[in-house]
């Protein structure tokens, strides 16, 4: 429960910059709030995947130290903002989240892009992300007892995804897009409600890690690959002891039997109300999910302004 703490803060510093058209400066207040917040927990975390390397990003990067320095010794996993983009147009769907597990049992891997493919519990052990988009979605729809028309794939909108979004549609399965965020998608296709089936495509590692966490714990099913552009990404894998042709299980990239995943929605989602700002208090909405119990927690927070003055500044 702690963690969502850190969760919170980031939505309450980044809120302020909803509709603002500053991506950025959302960016970078959510990503001081968290890691303020982070110092306040019994733990010595580090962050195995996050904002970048060192030379890349001013906190939150790859080996920073976090929390008291007593207590647990945890991987972190952190995207302080999942939807910069979307914070600063107003749209819907942008969460702060991030995922911790005891020490070594986390991907460590650089912050580049990964090829994934998600789905609920009722398809564990069913997606292959080696397998075709046709064999995919057609072992979803047997698994869900489902005809391949009813079956509903959620994809990113960007020009990389064409040939996936073309081979959904020569198949005659529904998808729905989404425009940034795919921690909060893959985790869709765990949750009947949303009508999600199934994830695929490309997006960033760090989100990877963080929904494999989150999925773990909701007993579904993830797959990643990495994918370096260029022969630094590709050396960087390799030196940090990572092979970037493998296959990644849900197990590769979460080990061991626990982990948690915290989340607090910034504007509205699939799942959560976005932050609400009242007379005198802001209100919050969160998720907190634990592998091991696997109990999953949606909370509702209400937040003095008065004494929490900086989580929340008049911008």
């Amino acid at each position: 429960m702690e963690l969502v703490r850190v969760t919170e803060a980031a939505a309450l510093s980044s809120a302020a910059w909803t509709g603002k058209g500053l991506k950025n400066e959302a960016d970078d207040a959510a990503t001081e709030a968290m890691r303020r917040l982070f110092d306040t927990i019994p733990m010595t975390g580090t962050v195995v995947i996050g904002e970048g390397e060192i030379d890349e990003a001013p906190m939150l990067y790859i080996g920073e130290k976090l929390g008291m320095g007593s207590g647990p010794e945890l991987d972190i996993a952190v995207d302080p903002l999942e939807g910069t983009t979307t914070v600063a147009e107003g749209t819907a769907g942008a969460m702060t989240v991030l995922a911790a597990a005891d020490k070594g049992n986390l991907l460590h891997a650089p912050d580049m892009y990964m090829a994934k493919i998600a789905a609920g519990p009722d398809c564990r052990g069913v997606i292959d992300i080696d397998k075709s988009v046709e064999d995919n979605i057609r072992a979803v729809a047997k698994a869900k007892n489902k005809n391949i028309s009813d079956v509903t794939v959620t994809i990113i909108k960007r020009e990389r995804s064409s040939e996936i979004i073309e081979q959904v549609r020569a198949l005659g399965a529904r998808i729905v897009m989404f425009e940034n965020g795919d921690v909060g998608a893959a985790i869709n296709t765990c949750f009947d409600w949303t009508g999600i089936d199934i994830l695929m495509g490309i997006g960033g590692a760090p989100e990877g890690v963080i929904a494999a966490a989150g999925i773990k714990a909701l007993e579904g099913d993830f797959q990643g690959r990495l994918l370096p552009r260029n022969d630094k990404e590709h050396a960087r894998c390799l030196e940090m002891g990572v092979d970037p042709e493998k296959k990644l299980e849900l197990s590769d990239l979460v080990s061991g039997d626990d982990a948690i995943f915290a989340a607090t929605a910034v504007t509205d989602g699939e799942l959560m109300k976005g932050v609400q700002y009242k007379s005198w208090f802001a209100e919050t909405s969160s998720v907190v999910m634990r592998a091991k119990s696997g109990t999953v927690r949606f909370i509702n927070s209400r937040h003095s302004l008065k004494k929490k003055p900086n989580m929340v500044m008049d911008k």
